[in-house]
């Protein structure tokens, strides 16, 4: 019976840490870096950038149009992966 006190204890623990990730701030230096590439990409301004789920996520990042979009990028290469149209 003891063999299984550790196991069952890991496998209820994984989830509370996975929730524990979501929705991060970046550290000042990553920040600063996300946002001379949104500079670079031709966004003007955004609400929000925190990393959630893996991803660095920025929330209502508006283009030289003047479009929104949500945007999602690699935390290691920040390239932008996905761009969803607000």
């Amino acid at each position: 019976m003891r063999r299984f006190v550790l196991p069952l204890a890991l496998a209820t623990a994984i989830p509370l840490t996975g929730a524990a990730l979501a929705d991060q701030p970046l550290p000042a230096d990553q920040l600063a870096k996300v946002e001379a590439l949104l500079r670079q990409e031709g966004f003007s301004k955004w609400k929000e950038i925190e990393l959630d789920d893996g991803m660095i996520e920025v929330d209502d990042a508006v283009d030289a149009n003047g479009k929104q979009f949500d945007l999602k990028l690699d935390p290691t290469t920040l390239a932008i992966k996905t761009r969803k149209a607000d």
